[in-house]
């Protein structure tokens, strides 16, 4: 390597398998071929669903309902949240016979840094050994993928799955990004892409055309990062000590809320998402964040900390309809609501004695 030249870092990105509804499959041989999903029929959501929902359009974050309509044999399995992280453990554990450079994303999915812990084998030999071990010791399937970046590791890694393994080599990084929609690049969400598109960017591609400032302009301080990533730019380290500050969702209304009954309804599907993140990252919180948005776009929060960590989504519930009855009332009526979790530490670290919470308890 010639003096100032950059050094090519090996990184892999491994993504379980339909992770949740893989686990159901493995344990009750019943539910195997069969379309599964992961969560409550009843006002809830799919957590997770098997490849075979998933042909029939079934996806996560779902409504129940929606999902049933899609498919009507769709196999709904309660969460078994002791048993994923007990197997993500599993695998963590695998992964660490690798390197100790190790960030976690959630239960089934996590960067690994292996450029300097090679010895003597190339980064995708390694990560086939990696999802070799995975399958004999979990009995399920990961997907990975490998590059000199973190950007185009997740990237790849989405390019074959189930049970895949893609490569991006540093020549071809450019290339494949300008090949793909915007809509695929992780770090552009929804809102995002939809903003892109109004400016005529569909593809990477298309991002690439764009100055710099032109992005910062309309992105602010993302701005940088869109226009490194249709380079196949990214800068970013794997931070085996990265730790998420905090876990939220929000919905804009088409319609302004002005009824308290409505808004109390409209925060339950936010409490369950934020709840399902959460256990999906293995944290629990102790403070709970209310976001109000009126409809003249004036904007309040409340919150409120417990000295326990809050123990299932009805307590998030319970909190954040709490919080809304003295603000809600409001002549221009509620165009957003969001609820933030925050407080996070990794769960088990500060169980509530057994009656702390019983306010909350579900019959």
């Amino acid at each position: 390597m010639t003096e100032g030249a950059e050094r090519i870092r090996r990184i892999v990105h491994v993504d379980m398998d339909a992770f949740y509804a893989s686990v159901e499959q493995r344990d009750d041989p019943a539910l195997r071929g069969r379309p599964v999903a992961v969560g409550g029929i009843q006002r809830g959501v799919v957590a997770a669903a098997s490849y075979e929902a998933r042909r029939f359009g079934v996806r996560s974050a779902m409504p129940s309902m929606r999902a049933m309509r899609l498919c009507p044999d769709l196999i709904f399995v309660k969460p078994r949240f002791d048993v994923y992280r007990a197997v993500s453990q599993q695998i963590r554990e695998i992964f660490a016979d690798y390197t100790p450079l190790i960030e976690p994303l959630s239960l089934d999915e996590a960067y690994l840094d292996l450029t300097d812990h090679l010895e003597g084998r190339t980064a995708t030999r390694i990560a086939q050994e990696i999802r070799a071990r995975i399958r004999e010791v979990t009995g399920l399937t990961a997907s990975a993928g490998v590059s000199y970046n973190k950007f185009l590791a997740k990237l790849a890694s989405d390019q074959r799955k189930p049970d895949g393994l893609f490569v991006i080599p540093p020549e071809a990084g450019a290339e494949f990004v300008q090949s793909l929609p915007i809509g695929r690049f992780h770090g552009v969400g929804p809102a995002t892409a939809a903003r892109m598109q109004a400016h005529g960017i569909e593809t990477g591609a298309d991002l690439l055309r764009q100055s710099l400032e032109f992005l910062t302009a309309r992105f602010g301080k993302s701005g940088q990062f869109y226009w490194n990533i249709a380079r196949g730019i990214d800068h970013r380290e794997v931070r085996p000590d990265r730790i998420r500050k905090s876990i939220g969702a929000e919905n804009t209304y088409f319609e302004d809320l002005r009824r308290i009954e409505d808004a109390e309804a409209a925060l339950a599907p936010l409490a369950e998402k934020v709840w399902r993140h959460a256990d999906k990252a293995g944290r629990q919180g102790r403070t709970v964040t209310l976001k109000v948005k009126y409809g003249d776009f004036r904007q309040i929060t409340r919150a409120r900390s417990l000295a326990q960590p809050l123990r299932d989504q009805a307590a998030i519930l319970a909190i954040a309809c709490e919080l809304l009855a003295p603000v809600f009332a409001d002549p221009h009526g509620v165009r957003l609501l969001g609820i933030t979790l925050s407080g996070l530490e990794l769960r088990g670290q500060g169980e509530p004695p057994p009656q702390q919470l019983g306010l909350f308890d579900q019959a």
